[in-house]
């Protein structure tokens, strides 16, 4: 099967042969598809099959068209990716999703996210990549696979020579999972990304945090990595900061929901006081307040010229630290995207970004944020931009989708 057309007859008589009615999503979308490609001809497809989209589907797909699925495209030379996020596939789907991981020979996108795989589904599928060299991009959030699932994981990175983005965030990871990725990231120089955000954590040692650190010293490969709500306070700050002078692969880095105050930020100014390779630096949800603002600012001001991207949201800064930001912004001409809501945005900080958006110096595509006018008081209101969730992966799988299947949305 090398064409839409094909694979949709197929998908046809796999569910003839296997006594079950074609189900009328997927039906839906290879339909959409077909004539998507009839205007713009392409040698590969991302299959976008997610259940969330109530505009398109009143159900979501189970095991049973996991298995159908697999039968379809297992030989299928079209399909570059399949995106099955928020539907309702468990283990037993699991065990037919890690049949097409082993045998499919063009499938380079994967997305399980927000399914119900457990441990034991994670075991299949990791088992499975570890003998797959096609995927590069496997992202299984919100699934609950725990520390055992995540064991598997790292122990395929150990094998695997050919993913390079890997998104296990929220899916109850523990610390001897976590140590164990920071252990196999020392020597795997083929992941790009990780997403372990909001690890189950029982220790106020911040091991997790050092042996990262330790492992950002010598791992040179890695470029994307989030550590949201990994309970990070100041002291994991100044071990992460003390690795990240030393490291010029780093670009993402997301410390987003963590303890880290003015006393943590203050450390991590050093990494950008070294002009690193840094590009995007997600702070919101943390207690930096003015004074981590304004270190921020002092940094941000001469010493660096390659951070493109600062999220401060949520942060009690008032004042004095937004207005120190952004008179940083009238010598730093790199910083482009920032974005503070959530903090005490008095008069004298909407006052300050209302001129930085008059002078062209920011764009408010590229701010939260939107001033007006009352009673002579400048104000400003909240916009919907927020931080590009990722950044080394493709817009299939971050905020804004790619454009077909942006028609398939409509």
């Amino acid at each position: 099967m090398s064409n839409i057309v094909e694979t949709l007859s197929r998908y046809n008589e796999v569910c003839s042969s296997q006594s079950e009615k074609p189900d009328s999503h997927i039906i839906k979308v290879l339909k959409k598809e077909e004539a998507l490609l009839k205007k713009n001809q392409k040698d590969g497809l991302l299959l976008y099959l997610a259940g969330n989209n109530h505009h398109y589907t009143d159900h979501r797909l189970g095991d049973k068209d996991a298995q159908i699925l697999y039968l379809t495209l297992r030989n299928n030379l079209f399909i570059t990716g399949l995106d099955l996020r928020y539907n309702n596939i468990t283990d037993e789907g699991a065990q037919a999703i890690g049949a097409l991981v082993q045998e499919t020979v063009t499938l380079q996108d994967l997305n399980l996210m927000f399914n119900d795989i457990t441990k034991i589904g994670a075991i299949i599928i990791a088992s499975c990549m570890e003998k797959n060299d096609t995927i590069t991009t496997l992202r299984l959030t919100g699934n609950k696979i725990g520390n055992t699932g995540g064991m598997a994981f790292a122990q395929m990175l150990q094998v695997n020579t050919r993913l390079a983005c890997l998104d296990l965030g929220d899916t109850d990871l523990e610390i001897q999972s976590l140590i164990a990725f920071s252990t196999v990231l020392l020597q795997n120089f083929t992941l790009k990304s990780l997403v372990v955000n909001r690890p189950l954590l029982f220790t106020k040692q911040e091991e997790h945090t050092i042996h990262f650190a330790k492992m950002l010293k010598i791992n040179k490969t890695l470029t994307e990595l989030h550590m949201a709500k990994f309970d990070m306070r100041d002291h994991g700050a100044l071990w992460l900061s003390e690795s990240l002078q030393t490291n010029y692969t780093i670009t993402y880095l997301n410390l987003s929901c963590n303890r880290i105050s003015q006393d943590g930020v203050k450390h991590l100014t050093n990494v950008l006081r070294n002009n690193t390779h840094l590009k995007v630096l997600d702070l919101s949800s943390n207690e930096i307040k003015d004074a981590g603002a304004v270190a921020l600012s002092q940094t941000l001001a001469g010493l660096n010229t390659n951070l493109t991207t600062l999220d401060v949201t949520y942060n009690q800064i008032s004042g004095e630290g937004l207005c120190a930001l952004a008179d940083c912004l009238r010598i730093n001409t790199t910083l482009a995207n920032v974005y503070i809501w959530g903090n005490k945005l008095e008069q004298s900080a909407a006052i300050a970004f209302c001129r930085l958006l008059d002078s062209g110096r920011l764009e408010s595509k590229n701010v939260d944020f939107e001033p007006y006018i009352v009673d002579g008081k400048t104000i400003l209101s909240r916009l919907s931009n927020t931080i590009r969730p990722y950044y080394y992966w493709g817009a299939s799988y971050g905020e804004n989708p790619q454009p077909e299947i942006a028609e398939l949305l409509q």
